[in-house]
């Protein structure tokens, strides 16, 4: 499988530059706090689908694909987060394409494994 060809791949890379443009307008403070996480999770999202990929076996990959599953609820609630402390007036377009990434993941994890059966 190459993960250049997957449509949660490719919307999950456009996320991170979202993420980085809307974290950019932060508060100076927030550079090592919730600026970095957020920037972190979501440059984890991509990079753990792109690992699981290149991984021998759909084991392997669908341990990857939870990973990343996992970076995108951590996304979700640090955007809340950072919405609450009124850094970004509105996450709900960010929160919807979020919602889609997770859908995405969880449809190629259910793959996968009826794929195995």
């Amino acid at each position: 499988m190459d993960h250049k060809n997957l449509n949660v791949w490719k919307q999950s890379v456009d996320f991170v530059v979202d993420i980085y443009r809307v974290t950019a307008s932060f508060p100076k403070e927030e550079i090592f706090g919730l600026t970095s996480q957020m920037r972190r999770s979501a440059v984890s999202i991509p990079s753990n689908i792109a690992e699981g990929a290149a991984r021998k076996g759909d084991a392997e990959t669908i341990q990857f694909l939870y990973i990343a599953l996992g970076s995108a609820s951590e996304l979700e609630t640090q955007l809340v987060i950072s919405n609450r402390l009124g850094f970004v007036v509105d996450v709900s377009d960010q929160l919807k394409i979020l919602t889609e990434v997770k859908q995405q993941l969880l449809g190629l994890i259910r793959y996968l494994k009826e794929k195995k059966k």
